[in-house]
């Protein structure tokens, strides 16, 4: 696919993901829903989003039907060869159950096992932000090119989540821990700010300086990275090494502080 046929693509693929999220905001009830138990918060998560769901999956499907679709939650296996959907309709549930703004419509192809194009859609977040990116064509938050900022490390806000099934991964949940503790000697601030798409995004956006995350969440972390690295930031995983979609880390930070991170990071094991 020529850069200005994905482009197009890209932008169809936005109209979609707007249109998906519009629906969303309809739709939430005023008052925060999350439900007294888990079981209670997950029929509710599964009665908003499921039409939403599939909403989406049509929508963006015919925009491509010859792509495979590819479920919500990855475990790191996305297929190696092809071309697949990889879309959330609403990533960050929790927040969007709370009735908080960050939450996001996110979808991404991705072509023999690598992002081709993302879009990061947060409905509620400063108006209604989107991030949009092609493989080799850069970046943009609503319509704008965008690049990470370089500052000093202690000068920054660092972001960290967890994958939704960290733990049961005992290494990934012991290398959360220690990590947020040599990180939050180091920077400024840590925050997790709500779904791991759109804080990498905001990463190439400048609005964040890193994130860094261990286990593998391919689903969550594919998007946002296309989107950092397009717009310059460096994108590896925690040690430094290429990030693929089954590595155990994720790191990306913007070039001149990239480095530091992976040294304030090299203390876990």
């Amino acid at each position: 696919m020529e850069l200005l046929e994905l482009w197009t693509l890209a932008e169809a693929v936005e109209a979609a993901v707007r249109e998906v999220g519009a629906e969303l905001v309809v739709r939430r009830p005023v008052e925060p829903t999350p439900g007294r138990t888990v079981e209670e918060a997950m029929a509710r998560f599964a009665e908003l989003d499921g039409p939403a769901a599939a909403d989406l999956r049509e929508r963006v499907g015919a925009l491509r039907p010859q792509a495979g679709w590819m479920p919500e939650e990855l475990d790191g296996s996305v297929p190696a060869e092809g071309e697949w959907w990889v879309c959330d309709a609403t990533d960050g549930a929790v927040q969007y159950l709370l009735g908080q703004p960050h939450w996001a419509v996110t979808a991404t192809l991705v072509r023999d096992g690598a992002a081709v194009l993302a879009v990061v859609h947060a409905p509620e977040l400063g108006g209604g932000r989107t991030y949009l990116a092609v493989r080799g064509g850069g970046a943009r938050l609503d319509g704008r090119p965008i690049a990470p900022l370089e500052r000093e490390l202690a000068a920054t806000v660092a972001a960290t989540s967890q994958p939704p099934r960290v733990a049961a991964d005992p290494v990934a949940l012991r290398r959360a821990g220690e990590s947020l503790s040599a990180m939050v000697g180091s920077v400024l601030a840590v925050r997790n700010l709500g779904p791991t798409a759109l804080q990498v995004a905001q990463v190439g956006s400048g609005h964040l300086a890193l994130f860094w995350e261990y286990g593998e969440d391919a689903g969550n972390l594919l998007p946002g990275a296309l989107i950092a690295s397009e717009a310059g930031a460096t994108v590896t995983d925690a040690a430094g090494a290429a990030w693929t979609a089954g590595s155990d880390s994720f790191l990306t930070a913007a070039p001149g502080l990239h480095a530091d991170a992976v040294g304030v990071l090299r203390v876990v094991g």
